[in-house]
């Protein structure tokens, strides 16, 4: 199982991943062991979903990337976390 995420710091700025186990990809944002995200913590989790493999992630997380900074973003980020498989 596969999971994409969006993490938000403490300057309220977003990011977009996937990953396999979501906890540990966290920790190591918040560790600076991600060169994308280093020095920009510390990072929450703000929105999950689970998707069924590495290539589904990787699409979704291309298409919500597409999103970023317009309404759909907002309306993404606002909505429960989802735990359906894609």
């Amino acid at each position: 199982m596969y999971y994409v995420y969006v993490l938000r710091n403490i300057k309220g700025k977003h990011y977009i991943g996937s990953c396999s186990n979501v906890e540990n990809r966290l920790k190591d944002h918040n560790l600076n062991c991600v060169t994308s995200t280093k020095n920009r913590g510390p990072y929450s989790l703000i929105y999950q979903e689970v998707v069924s493999n590495a290539t589904e992630a990787r699409k979704r997380e291309s298409e919500i990337k597409s999103y970023k900074g317009s309404y759909r973003f907002k309306k993404l980020i606002k909505s429960p976390p989802s735990s359906s498989v894609v």
